[in-house]
């Protein structure tokens, strides 16, 4: 982009003004090396970048670069074995805290991840990288920009402690001077001073042989003479020794210190590099936020359409957006309209918002405005008259546009502002139609503001040329700075004049002057400007009926919304007052159901147990036959309180057992008959004594246990198929067979009730909890036929 262009649209205090949002030394003079590009990919890079960072910024705030120092030079000495000021290492523990700062702000904004629009900002923020023990060792050794701390190293802790320790000594010995009264009439003030860095006190200069010591300095006057005492000398020696200590102490730390600088000079340098490019990119992100910006759209048709353009140099708040179009149906646009129009302004607008978003920035026009790609674009605007170069306004301007007609191509935009003003009217006119007719011929993209009325009958009859208007308000006499495209603007000269007083008989003798078809034609567009504003009057006016009626759409939807909520409300409860009253019900129900199945389960099972009686005595006459040697067991009525413990034979199960709870208030006590827990009254029961030694006895009592549910087992499967049932058949199936699984000994069972809805496992599992024969349950795993069965454990 040629130089010229880019001072007379004025590019250099948009660069300003990004270079105030950059925060670093380094961010900011990328800021000011920023130019227009001619290539499209860089282009589009460029804002993806600065959207990127937008949308970071609009999440997470602003990038936190507070305290970044430029290091560049300060890591090169570092690198070339130089040894670096404290206030320099100061500055590399202050761009290491900055880089911690910026990778935790990267964290929080990416995640861990580049979000889909966050590539490019996130390889930038990896390539930063903390240093955090380096970071540490400056924060501990160094105090400010000028001091190292104590701690630095043992030996300066040591060396600063012995001067704490001299000067203190110093200013007792001194003291003893000031406040001796052998000293006191020598004295010019009792009071301690320093001189050559030396300690001193002040003696009258008539005394100067009586008072042992070195003279230092003395006063203007030659009355006082700044003595150190002879007694104070040593320890001043001995203090400056120490600190010739100190200073090769701090040499040494210096030196050590930047040494660990070079150690990560590379890393360091990548940081800043990334770090300077983020600066740089949120500086544009901050600046489209500023200007309520956004990004444009860039095609290579040559064609530009930007909605509710701004000005970035004028107030956002007051200025009065513009719509301009380029490069569609037209390539050439003529700007026509009185002075103060705000022909200039448009003219000036175009040209800046297309070298800002060729720059990469986003420019502040309504969402998705469009862009051409230009490979240049040079500008004519404002007075070109230069008295040093003895050349007029015309002049200067024809002299710029020489040089432009010369360097154009069919990829340039043109803007030219009063194309031939300051010369004759009539062959000014001929002047800007010859020159605009060069530039349409070659389909260049221009647009051109001017007073002659010859340029607008040109666009009106010339295919590709367009005419534009900035209007104006007669009544007001003020320019609304609306740019009207298709409408030729008007001078009102004679309008202007009649509102500012003129006579009407002057104003009548200058239209006697006009020519008819000058008259004609200014008529003409009166007429057009007085048809389109009618056409905006209606326009507003269905504007007006189109929001009234999207109001009331709006109002019928949200009452209809209202309505559907409250008849929702009424439903809900009514169905959960209905649902209680189910519930309840059934509670009752379920009640009652289950004491009948505990009535018939009891009965049940008494029949059952009656039924096993014979089974249990055969198998103990096959035990006792193959246990010749083993002693019948002695069975008697308890003469004594059973105790937890105790063996005992159940007569009603022809089985031995074992009590596990003491007799209750009803005479009965649970017993453990194998895998069975039952209670059993006292008059079912014996109490076996026979001596029990030896595994031959557990093996015994394991017979009698399991002889009977071995034989059960076999009835009984480990699988109970619901699918099919509803849940009332389902929970009576289940609450049968887990009593029968319960007494076969199973210890593991599974129930199948399918997936479909999952209600009938619900229930199944919602039974479960409550049952006293279980003891946990789960839903089945993969290869179990997942959550289409229930497993099931026994107690």
């Amino acid at each position: 982009m040629n130089q010229k262009a880019l001072r007379t649209l004025e590019f250099n205090k948009i660069i300003d003004m990004l270079e105030a949002k950059a925060v670093s030394v380094p961010g900011k003079a990328m800021a000011r090396e920023l130019a227009p590009m001619s290539e499209l990919y860089d282009i589009e890079i460029a804002l993806k970048e600065t959207s990127e960072a937008v949308g970071v910024a609009l999440k997470n705030g602003a990038l936190p670069l507070g305290g970044m120092r430029e290091i560049a030079g300060a890591v090169r000495r570092a690198e070339m074995a130089g040894i670096l000021m404290i206030e320099e290492l100061m500055h590399v523990g202050e761009f290491l805290y900055v880089c911690r700062k910026v990778t935790s702000y990267a964290k929080e904004a990416f995640g861990g991840s580049a979000p889909a629009r966050g590539e490019r900002l996130a390889s930038a923020f990896a390539r930063i990288t903390p240093l955090p023990s380096l970071e540490k060792e400056l924060n501990r050794c160094i105090l400010s920009d000028t001091e190292l701390a104590d701690d630095a190293s043992p030996k300066l802790s040591d060396i600063r402690r012995g001067i704490k320790v001299q000067n203190a000594r110093i200013k007792d010995a001194l003291n003893s001077v000031i406040h001796s009264q052998t000293y006191k009439t020598m004295l010019q003030d009792p009071v301690i001073t320093i001189r050559n860095g030396r300690y001193c006190v002040p003696v009258k200069a008539e005394h100067k042989g009586s008072f042992q010591g070195m003279v230092h300095d003395q006063s203007g006057s030659g009355s006082t003479l700044f003595i150190e005492p002879l007694g104070v000398v040593t320890l001043n020696n001995k203090i400056k020794e120490l600190e010739a200590e100190e200073r090769a102490e701090i040499e040494r730390i210096l030196r050590r210190l930047t040494g660990l600088v070079a150690q990560d000079a590379a890393q360091l340098g990548v940081s800043l590099e990334a770090l300077t490019f983020l600066d740089f990119v949120f500086a544009k992100a901050e600046l489209s936020l500023a200007m309520n910006a956004y990004e444009p759209a860039f095609n290579d048709r040559g064609y530009i359409n930007l909605k509710r353009a701004r000005h970035p140099m004028l107030d956002k708040e007051s200025v009065v957006p513009t719509d301009i179009r380029l490069g569609g149906e037209f390539t050439t646009l003529l700007i026509t309209g009185p002075n103060t129009g705000g022909k200039t302004v448009a003219l000036k607008t175009l040209g800046l918002l297309t070298l800002m978003g060729h720059a990469g920035l986003h420019v502040p026009a309504a969402e998705t405005p469009e862009l051409a790609l230009f490979d240049d674009v040079f500008a004519d605007i404002g007075d070109e008259q230069s008295i040093e170069q003895s050349l007029s306004t015309f002049s200067g301007h024809m002299s710029n546009i020489v040089k432009i007609l010369a360097a154009v191509t069919p990829f340039s935009l043109v803007l030219l502002d009063e194309l031939g003003a300051g010369t004759d009217p009539t062959e000014g006119a001929a002047l800007a139609v010859a020159i605009i007719k060069f530039l349409h011929d070659r389909k260049i993209r221009s647009a051109i503001t001017t007073h002659y009325s010859e340029l607008k009958v040109f666009g009106l009859q010339t295919e590709g040329v367009e005419n534009a208007a900035c209007e104006f308000d007669v009544e007001s006499l003020r320019p609304t700075y609306r740019l009207l495209i298709g409408i030729p603007g008007k001078s009102n000269a004679f309008a202007i004049s009649r509102r500012l007083g003129l006579t009407e008989d002057i104003i009548e003798s200058a239209r006697a002057f006009l020519s008819s078809e000058d008259e004609r034609f200014e008529d003409v567009i009166t007429n057009l400007e007085i048809s389109r504003k009618s056409v905006e009057l209606e326009q507003e006016r269905a504007e007006r009926f189109r929001i009234e009626a999207e109001k009331l759409k709006s109002d019928y939807e949200s009452q209809k919304a209202k309505l559907a909520e409250q008849r929702e409300k009424i439903l809900r409860e009514a169905r959960e007052d209905a649902k209680k009253a189910v519930d309840a019900a059934k509670r009752e129900a379920d009640k009652i159901v289950k004491e009948m199945r505990d009535i018939k389960a009891a009965s049940g099972n008494i029949k059952d147990m009656e039924e096993k009686r014979g089974e249990l005595r055969q198998a103990l006459h096959e035990f006792d036959a193959a246990e010749e040697n083993t002693p019948p067991p002695a069975y008697k009525k308890p003469d004594r309180p059973l105790v937890v413990g105790d063996r005992v034979y159940i007569h009603s199960l022809s089985q031995p057992g074992i009590v596990l709870q003491e007799v209750d208030s009803a005479g009965s006590v649970l017993v453990q008959a194998g895998r069975m827990k039952v209670k059993v009254g006292l008059n079912a029961l014996s109490l076996d004594e026979t001596p029990v030694s030896g595994p031959q006895a557990n093996k015994s009592a394991r017979n009698y246990s399991t002889k009977g549910v071995a034989e059960r087992k076999k009835n009984i499967s480990p699988t109970l198929d619901l699918r099919g049932d509803t849940a009332d058949i389902a929970l009576e199936k289940v609450d049968s067979y887990l009593s029968d699984a319960y007494f076969a000994g199973l210890e593991t069972i599974t129930i199948v009730h399918g997936k479909g809805t999952g209600a009938l496992r619900f229930a199944v599992q919602a039974f479960l909890k409550t049952h006293p024969h279980i003891k946990s349950f789960r839903n089945g795993n993969f290869g179990e036929g997942d959550l289409g069965v229930t497993i099931a454990t026994l107690r």
